[in-house]
């Protein structure tokens, strides 16, 4: 197959649920961690509450935070045990040791001050009847004493590659109730993280901020402010534009729903492909290239874009533009036509299906954000997925992130939105400075949205809901699809861009999908149907 199939350009990621409204004025008023109080708050440049008037939103009563999860997450080794207490941390050393990474235990020196400071913990704790100690005879006083040095003791000290274990006991905390211990909590992961630190300090600063907005009950105010305070069009294509280049993972999903496109409709002389995603539609630059370079000449080719309607106002005629430009410039037959419909919204109708075009449906990373069963009762995920079957495409493009994030109960949930967005951080972390401000506002307006709408929405308002390869597949084949075997040479030609960026990034091949990863972390899966 010609590779001129498989190359790719840079898009802009969905502008979803943007709403020109944001957070009421008192809405922090009353909370002790109010992200604008704070100049280290990452989050603390999106308020700007004497702008934008109240958001109103229906509160969904259904909470999608299931019993049980739906499948093993990849982090479980965090759940086989409960989450330590401060006060186990010290006890149980061994959880402060991570696999790869120095203990302050194996160290000489760092071993000698923690045996130093552990004697001095001990003789202060055994000194029970010391009344300059106590200050008093009282056993309650000595009790209050202790309790309050173990806690100061442990949440000062705890080393910086424990900040996982402290995050979680923080989440923990809040999933019980426990206000008193997750102010204290949260007090000291606050003075741990920072957007400028290594990999987990940085996404430590995001999760913190989620943690306090579940709190306040105030997560989807951020999200929405977020979505309306977002950098203007230009500044957010640069973004994205500098996290495709830093990172495979855009091009890996287009190159691998490119790939099995032209597969299957390389014999076609009209082809109408329906993006459920358009954003700013440059995945077909390339593949609209290379159809136009056919010996047998270029296709004609209908493009449906579908995208919110407010995200085609921002968005403009840019598109019916470019399009006409790739048609002058490459000599090959392009009609537009854009959709400003939400994806479960759509009708049958509402595509234009012509009987004599081969049909392509491309899912890029968005079908997650279409609710399911755990949501409405009438299954919107499954509902669309039937729909898309029931107009016979040639192919069916699925591209999204390898996570259990959908019907998993928040703690879970939130173990396994830190597992899996250190691992995109840490390979952000090989390919620019820490004190980058582009570093900086990459994962600012690319990863922190979404890091934070998991972590502190419910129901409907939860909008980031991902599930791994083996629930879409399962999906799939109950709406009447059929896996469309990707080809070996895409596969090959991803390696090969691999290689071009990091020895940790990994590719395998598994139930019929590709899984792109970071170490041992799947962190992609692109599939094809039919």
């Amino acid at each position: 197959m010609d590779s001129h199939y498989f190359g790719y350009g840079v898009t802009c990621p969905d502008l979803p649920y943007t709403s020109y409204s944001s957070i009421p004025p008192n809405l922090f008023g009353y909370s002790k961690f109010d992200s604008r109080n704070s100049p280290d708050s990452p989050l603390s440049t999106y308020f700007d509450t004497e702008t934008f008037t109240r958001y109103d939103y229906s509160q969904d009563q259904n909470s999608s935070t299931d019993n049980n999860l739906s499948e093993a997450t990849p982090s479980s080794n965090y759940l086989d045990q409960s989450v330590p207490s401060p006060i186990h941390l010290l006890e149980d050393t061994s959880l402060l040791i991570h696999p790869g990474q120095p203990s302050f235990l194996q160290n000489g020196n760092d071993n000698q001050h923690m045996k130093q400071a552990l004697q001095e913990l001990e003789s202060a704790l055994m000194a029970a009847d010391d009344d300059s100690w106590l200050g008093s005879s009282s056993g309650e006083i000595h009790v209050e004493k202790r309790r309050r040095l173990m806690e100061d003791f442990v949440t000062s000290n705890i080393p910086p590659y424990s900040l996982k274990q402290l995050l979680i006991a923080c989440a923990r905390a809040l999933s019980e109730n426990k206000s008193h211990e997750f102010e204290k909590l949260i007090e000291h992961a606050r003075s741990a993280v920072s957007i400028t630190g290594d990999p987990i300090q940085r996404l430590g600063a995001y999760m913190v901020e989620g943690l306090i907005a579940r709190k306040e009950s105030s997560g989807t105010n951020i999200y929405r402010a977020l979505n309306c305070n977002e950098p203007d069009i230009k500044d957010l294509l640069s973004y994205m534009h500098t996290l495709y280049e830093i990172c495979p993972y855009f091009k890996f999903g287009y190159m691998a729903a490119n790939g099995a496109i032209a597969e299957a409709c390389k014999n076609e002389d009209r082809i109408h492909i329906i993006d459920f995603q358009i954003a700013q539609g440059t995945q077909w630059t390339i593949l609209l290239q290379a159809l136009a370079a056919r010996p047998g000449g270029p296709p004609h080719v209908r493009i449906t874009g579908i995208d919110d309607p407010v995200a085609e106002l921002i968005r403009g005629d840019g598109l019916e533009k470019r399009f006409a430009a790739i048609s002058e410039k490459f000599n090959i037959p392009v009609e537009f036509r854009t959709v400003p419909v939400f994806a479960w919204d759509i009708k049958r109708e509402m595509l234009d299906v012509r009987p004599n075009e081969a049909l392509a449906v491309n899912f890029p990373l968005q079908l997650h954000h279409t609710p399911d069963e755990s949501v409405d009762v009438s299954n919107p995920r499954d509902e669309l997925l039937r729909m898309v079957k029931s107009l016979s495409p040639k192919v069916v493009t699925l591209v999204e992130q390898e996570s259990n994030t959908n019907t998993a109960p928040f703690v879970p949930r939130f173990v396994e939105t830190l597992d899996y967005y250190s691992a995109m951080f840490e390979s952000i972390d090989v390919t620019m400075p820490r004190d980058s401000k582009d570093r900086v506002n990459v994962e600012k307006q690319c990863l922190a949205r979404d890091v934070v709408n998991v972590i502190a929405c419910e129901g409907r308002e939860r909008i980031e809901r991902h599930e791994l390869f083996g629930k879409w597949r399962l999906r799939f084949m109950m709406a009447g699809f059929r896996q469309f075997p990707l080809s070996s040479y895409v596969n090959s030609v991803i390696r090969g861009l691999l290689g071009c960026y990091s020895e940790h990034y990994t590719l395998v091949e598994k139930d019929g999908a590709m899984l792109l990863g970071w170490k041992d972390r799947n962190l992609f899966s692109a599939s094809a149907w039919h």
